[in-house]
């Protein structure tokens, strides 16, 4: 490779890492936490996962509650588990036995029901910490026009993978010895640069996966939004559609209603003895109570048995006969075997607790190695030959950016605590207050440690702060709801547990290291000598 090659590269690492650099440390760390969205929605609701998969519900006990208040005749109705918990997702169509006038008035509806009470919830009241970090994490909250936030967090995972190639390919030469070197008495760029080397070398294989899948991911969002490819079509949507393999099934109205009760478990049951190590997560009624009524009921193989795949039986909802089949474990199609690879890859969902934990820890150090990356570029430009002014901008930028990065740990402990401390009630200002909570909290850090104006002193007692707060989440939990770790653990509420444990042994190993952050008197002292004689000069 020739020196003007090696040096563009180079730069475009360098200049594409910075560009996205805080983004991206915000993507990682709520990404993080994401991984145990369940979790974190189990234990700040109290609501211990007992039932995993759809065959355990009682799907007419939950439709003769939807019917109370409103008549379900002609809608179709789906019934989702996104989610490992006691609630799943609603979603009603509106009526089509209905006139022009009347389709005007009468709207679907969406919200989530209790699986033991059957009480209902809107989006805004079923709203939980989990939910926000993982939304944080491709930017949901920026969508104030159309998906803006998605199509930031897609830029930025494009220029993430663009940066990721590039450094390999800077790297390539000394990538092996480079892993070996560890200088802590040496020059801050030294110790920085070492870190970033070591580290993007270890989390190489899982920060390349995540560069590819989050491109994927919001480019299937945003960029190949049904308009688009509607335009590459040439306006023939259906076609796009069963390309795709997204078609939406059409059942026209009989308009006359079914004779006689049906039993909806017994498609779920029938579904569950057809196929063995299947895992349903989907029940969709089409013309619910019409005499051209059918049942649809989708889901996935057991991971244990199969990586990827997406089966579905279609049933007569009068005679119960089946008249679609798509086996989930033959003939996998090109389409869901590589959007099952990208998805699974990305959710990290398939290997259990084991695998969400190294995922987590893989995208904490990806956060360490954001971070270094830009100290690097901090410290190199913090020279003799540099104008002051530029330094001091530099300076700036670097007790901005710390500021920014880390302050989103401390404010993410005191969110878990203040939540479970105040917001008790599932209402429609409980998405307000968790976003008031988070937002505000990360605000007053980020003033805090910049106008401290001390890296050392805001990453030291950003780690300090969060650790306090995380210690003090399981405590507020037992308080709150009776749930102490050892009462827990007795009951086999695994979920509630993982949340107090991890919050207990994160706090203690992040305040451990904290306390043994010792500032270098001897690097302090220079950038004063070089400020007086600045002043001098």
């Amino acid at each position: 490779m020739s020196n003007r090659v090696f040096n563009i590269l180079f730069h475009t690492h360098t200049i594409s890492g910075i560009v996205i650099s805080a983004v991206l440390y915000v993507i990682f760390f709520a990404g993080s936490f994401s991984f145990f969205r369940d979790e974190i929605i189990s234990w700040e609701r109290n609501e211990p996962v007992l039932e995993s998969n759809l065959p355990d519900l009682d799907l007419n006990a939950m439709l003769d509650t939807l019917q109370q208040g409103q008549d379900l005749y002609g809608r179709d109705i789906t019934f989702s588990k996104y989610l490992e918990g006691q609630r799943i997702a609603v979603n009603l169509s509106a009526p089509k036995a209905t006139t022009g006038e009347q389709k005007g008035r009468k709207r679907g509806s969406y919200y989530y029901m209790n699986i033991d009470d059957f009480k209902t919830y809107t989006y805004a009241s079923n709203y939980s910490i989990g939910e926000f970090l993982y939304r944080l994490h491709f930017l949901a909250q920026l969508n104030l026009y159309g998906r803006s936030g998605y199509l930031i967090a897609g830029i930025v995972s494009f220029f993430f993978l663009f940066a990721v190639i590039t450094g390999v390919i800077v790297h390539w030469k000394k990538i092996i010895s480079s892993f070996y070197v560890f200088r802590p008495k040496a020059s801050w760029k030294n110790i920085w640069t070492d870190a970033h080397t070591a580290l993007g070398i270890l989390g190489l294989p899982y920060q390349f996966v995540y560069a590819v899948t989050g491109v994927f991911l919001i480019i299937s969002t945003t960029v190949m939004s049904p308009p688009v490819l509607s335009f590459l079509y040439e306006g023939d949507t259906q076609k796009m559609y069963d390309d795709l393999g997204l078609g939406n099934k059409e059942f026209p109205m009989a308009m006359a209603k079914l004779e006689g009760e049906v039993d909806f478990n017994r498609f779920v049951e029938t579904t569950q003895s057809y196929w063995s190590d299947f895992y349903i997560k989907s029940v969709k009624i089409y013309n619910y109570g019409d005499a051209n009524m059918h049942v649809a009921v989708e889901g996935h193989p057991e991971y244990s048995r199969d990586f990827i795949g997406e089966g579905e039986l279609v049933f007569n909802g009068k005679s119960g006969e089946i008249i679609h089949e798509k086996n989930p474990f033959e003939n996998t199609s090109y389409i869901d075997g590589a959007t099952g690879v990208l998805y699974r890859l990305h959710f990290g969902d398939f290997g259990g607790t084991g695998l969400r934990v190294v995922y987590f820890i893989l995208g904490i150090a990806s956060c360490f190695v954001i971070l270094s990356g830009v100290l690097i570029w901090l410290v190199a430009r913090d020279k003799k030959n540099v104008e002051e002014r530029k330094r001091k901008f530099n300076r700036w930028l670097g007790w901005v950016y710390l500021a920014i990065c880390l302050s989103m740990f401390p404010a993410t402990a005191f969110t878990f605590l203040a939540v479970k401390l105040f917001v008790h009630e599932f209402d429609a200002s409980r998405m307000t207050s968790i976003y008031q909570i988070f937002f505000y909290a990360w605000l007053f850090f980020i003033v805090l440690f910049t106008a401290k104006r001390d890296n050392f002193f805001t990453n030291k007692y950003s780690l300090i702060i969060g650790a306090v707060l995380g210690v003090l989440v399981p405590v507020a939990n037992g308080i709150i709801s009776g749930n102490w770790i050892w009462v827990t653990y007795s009951r086999g509420y695994n979920d509630i547990l993982l949340i107090d444990i991890f919050w207990l042994i994160g706090s203690l190993l992040t305040f451990s290291i904290a306390i043994t952050l010792k500032r270098d008197e001897k690097r302090k002292a220079a950038p004063r000598a070089m400020s007086r004689k600045a002043k001098v000069a």
